[in-house]
């Protein structure tokens, strides 16, 4: 603990509120709330913790407050400082999974359709299903019931849909609205649980038409009926009141915490949502801001009602999401509680073992290649690699690992701007000078460790710059290959010096995926620019073939084998003259 944080835990207030801590650098790495704030920032830093809080700990330099007026004030504030900072150490739900629904169009003549996107139009939206395939054999059930439209576009005669009896064709025929509402009135009846009123309704007209000897029509009806049964009845009813609800159960072991929700629509049980993460306060206010963050998520829509277990504040809950919430006591619905909790509690006993193992590959890593090198733990590592043939084409690329897990999103390709041929050093000076000119004017955050693919020289060009010219002091290594072009070691020091690393231990292992996928990545922008290149070469002796021309090629098909297969018809659908489009394709056989 140094001065700055004894100085401000002793003007702590006895007040609720949100607390920032911050690491050397000044980046937020963890938001949290207090009813009083005393007591809850101070606990951080007396006591003992297990190793993932001691972690976090050992990175805090420094913190803020702000005080609020209430508990769900701090609470809302929370999930707001959340979003705006993206704090390494909070819970950051993944919205990686959306959810088909289907949806009733608002058009003159109404189509059914399956999306994933839910927008503020017109359209009504039922779902949302499970996964594509039982949207799809809900839709594909209504259209054989109800002959809407199913082209995007009317053409200008009926279609195959119509010969089906799918269709009402009003490309050609006046449809009276009265029959599309009529139409939609009953599939908005259907597909809010009223399926079973359908199935009465076709029955008798089935029974009618037998009556009137219609076998053929009785035959459609009773394959609709056949369908419906197939279709809507396959799964177990759960709830029989048919209210939309979703059930949240959970489970904490070990500072870990597993959320499970299910998902019951029209009555059944149609999915689960499982979240696992390290929590730093107690489980009850890491549940409040889950809530806050899981209905924040746009594939996750509100239901009419929320069952939770005793254990969470069911009236913060309930003021923050605006929704009924229920703590049910008895019954199917306490039931419902206590089958997520046994699921949440299973799923975090499974994950341990796997959690131990990426933690030894990861964060124990890199904790060990700081001790190595002797620097601070380097929890977020930038590298850098270069990549031309003989100097065309030159471009470097930047990835980033954060505590031992490479960080995608903040991965960045360059193109070479003012080197002149294969300089290897100039390119290196040009990037990084390029890459934290950017960090410094956006406050992106500083990497602890910078490393580059290379030796002595490399590593002298990036020092040059970040010292001499930007004035930051941060760690740069390089990483040489043999022969054989392996990773072989680890170059850092002033003078530089091998730092040894065991071949069978984690770090060591760390520092070949790094170099390997900074070289995949480097490898990959340059093979894209030089395709485009030849691309845009082989089509600047063709008269008729300009800038736009190269442009709109190189959009619609995107490489030259693309290219040899089309036909001239390909060509000219979209604006090239037929004439050039054969020079193209004789040049193409060249």
């Amino acid at each position: 603990m140094n001065d700055t944080i004894k100085n401000k835990l002793m003007l702590l207030p006895d007040q609720p509120g949100c607390y920032l801590m911050k690491d050397r650098q000044g980046t937020i790495i963890y938001v949290g709330k207090a009813k009083v704030l005393k007591n809850r920032v101070r606990s951080y830093f007396t006591g003992s913790h297990d190793g993932k809080t001691l972690r976090l700990v050992n990175e805090i330099e420094d913190f803020e407050y702000i005080i609020t007026s209430s508990n769900i004030e701090a609470l809302i504030l929370e999930i707001n400082l959340i979003k705006k900072h993206d704090p390494k150490y909070n819970i950051m739900l993944k919205d990686d999974k959306t959810y088909p629904f289907i949806k009733l169009t608002a058009e003159r003549h109404p189509r059914l359709i399956t999306t994933r996107n839910v927008k503020k139009d017109k359209g009504k939206y039922f779902g949302p299903y499970p996964n594509v395939q039982a949207a799809n054999e809900t839709k594909k059930l209504l259209d054989r019931i109800y002959p809407l439209r199913k082209c995007t576009t009317l053409p200008d005669r009926v279609c195959l849909y119509y010969h089906l009896g799918q269709c009402l064709a009003p490309c050609v025929n006046e449809v009276p609205k009265e029959e599309y509402r009529r139409m939609v009135d009953e599939i908005t009846k259907f597909l809010n649980g009223g399926y079973k009123d359908i199935k009465k309704e076709l029955t008798e007209k089935m029974t009618a038409a037998a009556e009137e000897l219609d076998f053929e029509r009785a035959k459609e009806f009773r394959d609709q009926i056949a369908n419906i049964e197939a279709t809507m009845e396959k799964q177990k009813m759960m709830m029989t009141d048919l209210v939309d609800r979703d059930v949240f159960g959970y489970a904490v072991d070990k500072g870990w915490m597993c959320v499970q929700v299910f998902f019951i629509r029209q009555g059944k049980l149609i999915e689960r949502d499982v979240s696992m993460f390290p929590i730093y306060q107690e489980p009850e206010e890491e549940m409040l801001t889950y809530f806050g963050q899981f209905y924040s998520k746009a594939n996750h829509f509100k239901p009419k009602e929320i069952l939770i277990p005793d254990s969470v504040q069911g009236e913060l809950v309930e003021e923050l999401l605006d929704v009924k919430v229920i703590k049910p006591q008895r019954g199917q619905k306490k039931d419902l509680v206590l089958l997520a909790n046994k699921n949440a509690k299973n799923a975090l006993h499974e994950k341990f073992a796997l959690i131990d193992r990426d933690e030894d590959r990861t964060i124990k890593a890199v904790e060990n290649l700081g001790r190595q090198m002797g620097i601070y733990t380097p929890h977020r590592i930038e590298a850098f690699d270069n990549s031309n043939i003989q100097g065309t084409n030159p471009v470097s690329a930047m990835i980033a690992f954060v505590d031992g897990k490479p960080a995608k999103k903040d991965y960045r390709k360059y193109k070479i701007k003012t080197v002149q041929g294969p300089d290897d050093y100039e390119s290196m000076r040009e990037v990084v000078r390029r890459r934290y000119q950017r960090v410094l004017k956006d406050g992106l955050p500083m990497p602890d460790l910078i490393l580059v693919d290379g030796g002595k020289g490399h590593i002298e060009a990036v020092r040059e710059i970040l010292l001499d010219e930007l004035a930051l002091d941060i760690p740069v290594a390089g990483l040489a290959k043999d022969d054989k072009h392996r990773t072989s070691q680890l170059l850092y020091g002033n003078p530089l010096e091998i730092i040894p690393l065991e071949r069978n231990s984690q770090e060591f292992y760390l520092l070949q995926r790094i170099q390997d996928e900074v070289h995949r990545f480097a490898i990959s922008f340059h093979r894209q620019i030089r395709s485009k290149n030849a691309f845009q070469s082989m089509l600047d002796d063709i008269s008729g073939i300009g800038e736009k021309r190269r442009k709109l090629l190189l959009k619609t098909f995107g490489s030259v084998k693309k290219m040899k297969e089309a036909s001239i018809a390909e060509f000219t659908a979209i604006g090239i003259p037929a004439a050039v489009a054969e020079e193209l394709i004789e040049k193409l056989k060249d």
